[in-house]
Parts: C-alpha cells; sequence; structure tokens
C-alpha cells in the first residue's frame, strides 16, 4: 500500500514536556482536498478556517480626522489617523452609521460601560449594579462554536492589568477593564504578561507559576532554562519534518520558526532591561547580579518604556495563534480608561485627561496621536497577516480583525457613530476596500453579522442587534 503523502492537521512538533504547532502547511489534508474537490460543497469544507479578533482602544477619536473626506479619498489619501493601513488599505472596510449602546440609567458611567458593552452590546443589570451581570460576549459566542477544533478555545489579551477602579454608578469595577464575558456573570481574564502567553501557547512550564507556588528563584530559572532546551529540542526536530516537505512547505515552515524564535529574542529582551532597571533602581549594578538571585519578574511597562515594542510582542503573539490554529478567536485590550500614558510620542499626559480637550489644539493633537499611534499597533498586526501564504491567499484573507472603540467622541462621551476599522476578508465572506458612509445599524447588528461571517450559526441576534448589516457582505 502507497502510503499517503498528507499529514495530519493537527500535527505538531513535540518534546519533553512542550509542544510546537505548526502553521497551515499545503500537505495538510485541508489543502489537497480543496485542490482535488470537485463540487462547491466540497471546496466550502475545505477551505482554511476562518478567524476571529478584536482590538480596543478607550476614549473614541477625534471624529473630524478620523473619517476620510469621502469614499473615493478612502484608498488613496487616508486620514493621519489611518495612515499606517495605507500599503493594506485595499484589505479593509471602514463603516460610518455604526450607534453604540444607549447607556440610560448609567447615564453617569461612560467609561464603565465603554469597554464592558462593546462586545456584548448589552446594558448591565441594573439591579445588580455592584456584581457582573451583564450578557456572554461575541468573542465568546464564537468560541463556543468553533473552540473544540483548537487546543485554546479563545485567546484574551491586554496591554495594562485589568485592575482599574471606580466608583461610577456603583458599577462593579470589572466593567472597567473587561471586554469578554463568558457567562452574563463570568468576565474572561486577559493575560498581560507575553512570556505566560508564549508558555500557553506552546504549552511550556510557566515560571511565574512555579515560582509562586513555593519554588525558589534558582530553581525558577533552571525551569526557565529548561523550556529554553525543550523548545530547542522541537525546533531541532523540524529539521526531519523538513526533509518531507515540498518546497513551498519547507519555506512556510523556515518562516514560521524564525517568527517563534524572534518572539521568544523579543520578550527576553524586554524582560532583561525591566530586570536591569530594578536591579538600578535599588542600587545594584546589573553586572554585579546573578539571575539566579532575581525572582522571577512580570512583564510591566515601565514609564518611559517603549509600549510599541510591548504591543507588537502582543500583536505578534496573536498572529502565531491564529497561523498555527491554536485558537481561532482572540481579543486585546489595548490600554484602559484612566492612568494611560504615552511617552513614547514625546508627551506624558494621559489619555483620558487630553480627550477632555474642549477644542484646545494642543490637546487635540495628543489625543490624534494616541489614535494614530494605536491604529498603527493594529496595522502592524494586520500587516503581518497579510504577508503570511495560506492556502491560495493570505492568513489575514481568513480573518476577521476589528479595531474600534466604546466611545465616538472621548470629549463628549458621545457614541452615536462608534469608529470601527475591519481587515481581511473572513474567508471570502466580506468584500473590504470599501468606506461604507451611510451605515444603518447599532454595534449588536455588526457583532451578528460578524458572526454569521464567520459561520457561527445563531439563534437569536446579539445585544440589541435587529438584524444584520448586508452591506459588508461580499
Amino acid at each position: 500500500m502507497t502510503r499517503s503523502p498528507l499529514i495530519s492537521r493537527r500535527t505538531c512538533l513535540r518534546g519533553i514536556g512542550t509542544t510546537l504547532a505548526l502553521p497551515l502547511l499545503e500537505v495538510m489534508g485541508w489543502a489537497e482536498t480543496a485542490k482535488k474537490a470537485s463540487t462547491a460543497a466540497a471546496s466550502t469544507a475545505a477551505r482554511p478556517p476562518v478567524r476571529l479578533g478584536f482590538m480596543y482602544m478607550p476614549h473614541g477619536v477625534i471624529p473630524e480626522q478620523f473619517w476620510p473626506a469621502n469614499p473615493q479619498s478612502f484608498l488613496t489619501n487616508p486620514t493621519p489617523a489611518l495612515e499606517s493601513l495605507r500599503p493594506i488599505m485595499s484589505e479593509c472596510l471602514l463603516m460610518k452609521g455604526i450607534g453604540g449602546i444607549p447607556i440610560a440609567p448609567f447615564n453617569g458611567a461612560p467609561h464603565a460601560l465603554e469597554l464592558s458593552t462593546w462586545l456584548t452590546a448589552q446594558l448591565p443589570d441594573a439591579r445588580q449594579r455592584n456584581k457582573i451581570n451583564i450578557s456572554i460576549s461575541a468573542d465568546q459566542i464564537a468560541a463556543n462554536y468553533v473552540g473544540a477544533f483548537t487546543s485554546l478555545p479563545s485567546l484574551e489579551l491586554a496591554t495594562m492589568p485589568q485592575t482599574h477602579k471606580e466608583n461610577q454608578e456603583g458599577l462593579n469595577e470589572g466593567y472597567y477593564s473587561h471586554c469578554s464575558f463568558r457567562s452574563a456573570t463570568q468576565a474572561m481574564p486577559a493575560e498581560i504578561n507575553p512570556r505566560s502567553v508564549l508558555n500557553r501557547l506552546f504549552n511550556q512550564g510557566d515560571s511565574a507559576t512555579a515560582a509562586a507556588s513555593g519554588k525558589n528563584a534558582a530553581a525558577t530559572t533552571q525551569n526557565r532554562a529548561l523550556d529554553q532546551s525543550m523548545l530547542d529540542l522541537v525546533i531541532g526536530g523540524a529539521k526531519d519534518l523538513r526533509k518531507t516537505l515540498p518546497q513551498s512547505d519547507q519555506h512556510k515552515l523556515d518562516e514560521y520558526l524564525d517568527s517563534v524564535r524572534a518572539v521568544e529574542r523579543r520578550i527576553a529582551a524586554i524582560e532583561q532591561r525591566q530586570k536591569d532597571a530594578a536591579l538600578e533602581k535599588a542600587g545594584l549594578a546589573p553586572s554585579r547580579h546573578r539571575d539566579s538571585d532575581s525572582p522571577p519578574i512580570e512583564i510591566k511597562i515601565p514609564i518611559g518604556d517603549k509600549r510599541s515594542e510591548y504591543m507588537q510582542v502582543m500583536c505578534d503573539l496573536n498572529v502565531l495563534a491564529f497561523q498555527t490554529d491554536t485558537t481561532r478567536v482572540s481579543t486585546y485590550i489595548g490600554s484602559t480608561p484612566n492612568g494611560v500614558s504615552y511617552p513614547e510620542l514625546g508627551f506624558k499626559d494621559e489619555h483620558h485627561s487630553q480627550t477632555h480637550h474642549n477644542n484646545r489644539p494642543e490637546m487635540v493633537a495628543k489625543v490624534q496621536a494616541i489614535t494614530a499611534f494605536n491604529i498603527s499597533q493594529f496595522a502592524y498586526m494586520v500587516k503581518k497577516m497579510h504577508s503570511l501564504r495560506e492556502g491560495d491567499g493570505t492568513l489575514l484573507d481568513n480573518c476577521i480583525m476589528m479595531w474600534g472603540s466604546g466611545l465616538e467622541d472621548g470629549n463628549k462621551h458621545s457614541r452615536e457613530n462608534l469608529p470601527f476599522i475591519l481587515a481581511g476578508k473572513g474567508g471570502g465572506s466580506i468584500k473590504t476596500g470599501r468606506f461604507l458612509t451611510d451605515v444603518k445599524g447599532n454595534q449588536g447588528d455588526l457583532l451578528t453579522t460578524l458572526l454569521s461571517c464567520m459561520g457561527v450559526p445563531l439563534d437569536r441576534t446579539i445585544g440589541i442587534a435587529t438584524k444584520q448589516i448586508t452591506e459588508i457582505k461580499a
């Protein structure tokens, strides 16, 4: 009997305690089936999976500087806020006219509700304000449907710790810093430590967890070294797999392994800089201190450090998770309300304070710079997805990536016309390269439509939705 040249979609590289998922290769069953499919149904069944990702920025935008002048200028003359997307504007879809959820009777809690209603399109239960009681979020509805096909049902990421405290309208503090809800009463915690995300994606032991369980720093460092050795082992094992692959898949495998190594190096560099800074603050020169004497460090963003580098590492991890089909659903909270500044942009003013600019030009300019910065991180991620081949197209072709905010204008706390950017064709379900200027719908309608484009069957609409927005579909 002739052995089939195909390898299972579930094939991965394994070491002792470590597994490394593989990108979607042509010699995996789906690709060969797609080439040989003789009917439309068979072809559809063999397509790469559609992934769904959300990236969030608080406090809205400067509307006059965000929206393009007209649909014709969208592709060729983007506004400064959208300039970073120019190389892949044809892969994006902009929609003007998506209304946010009215927040009465919580009119005094705009920041508590801008994030928590973003993916739920639902207000909290007014009778239980001090407890989480809202609705399952769109990402978790999708995860419930596609999560059984991947090792992680969903991936929740954040830049800042989810510990914001403020008592607006007596609402639970969890509403300020969570967008993902597994159920009406259970918020999903987001991971802020890139090292932990890497360990989770590739099934390595978590050194921080080991330390928390009582192991000393030397043992933790030894575990970290063992993790690295196991990763070296599985990457070394890729050489044997490489010999069995066609040339196109060899190139894809090499590119993928280079990406894994690059993310590892960038995480290690961030950790080392923060460790050195902590030692210097304590009056100890880094050269006088041994790694084994230091407690495991947490990845945080110190004042003055480059937020872009940290966010790009998280974006890389999101790309790797989608590329390897480790998960098909993700959320990334770029920042949370209040207390967030961007020294990298040349000023230390907090984002929230600058949004209440009352049209003062210097403050408007800072809000515009912060908006452009956050969109540029989204652009970094989707451009990388666009550069990775998958099937007959790119990884981005098989994704639906949404960037947005829960407010329209932070100066007015308005939410009548929320800013949203879509990138990716969703496996052919979304028609990109357009600016739709007069969409009639609300954020619940949009979320319902996106889940439909992903192929998630719905027996009800999401939150305040009443319909799907058919204009965005291909």
